[in-house]
């Protein structure tokens, strides 16, 4: 895999230079096929699975893994399952003769994709975070909230200026 640095330079050398694929193959020292190929794409194209990956001693336990891992998501952090206790959950019930790891690759995988993500807001000194809303009750009206954060110092301020927390 090439870096979007090289596809990059290898564009802008055929594309915008005129240089032919033939020289660029010579001058970056890349295959003809290659330089056709990144100049087809103007970024790198990612790995795709053709298919899904097998797991022939796993497959058959993967709805159960499944089930065991969305009902953990109504409990506690402390009292979920780890991938070397549904391991031995699935070894004792179910019967399953597989290895440790291939369980806990899979657990992982699963816990990856079903996590939640936060992208943190970030405002310059002097900026203010404002959001909008409406209110219910007997005169609904539109409201304005607004939030400003003093960067330097940490704290959370009111719309008059006042420290509010932290």
């Amino acid at each position: 895999m090439y870096s979007v640095d090289i596809y990059s330079r290898v564009r802008r050398a055929c594309l915008k230079d005129g240089m032919s694929a033939r020289e660029a193959a010579r001058y970056f020292n890349k295959d003809r096929k290659t330089i056709a190929k990144m100049l087809c794409h103007e970024l790198p194209p990612g790995y795709q699975r053709s298919k899904a990956p097998r797991r022939p001693t796993l497959d058959a336990y993967v709805g159960i893994i499944d089930e065991i891992l969305r009902a953990d998501k109504a409990l506690i952090k402390k009292q979920r399952h780890t991938a070397k206790r549904i391991f031995e959950r699935l070894r004792d019930e179910h019967g399953y003769a597989g290895s440790l790891t291939t369980v806990t690759y899979y657990v992982r995988e699963q816990k990856r994709r079903t996590k939640e993500v936060f992208v943190p807001l970030a405002h310059r000194p002097g900026h203010a975070q404002v959001d909008f809303g409406e209110t219910l009750g007997e005169y609904p009206k539109l409201c304005v909230w607004g939030l400003a954060h003093a960067i330097e110092t940490g704290h959370l301020l009111n719309r008059s200026g006042y420290r509010i927390a932290n």
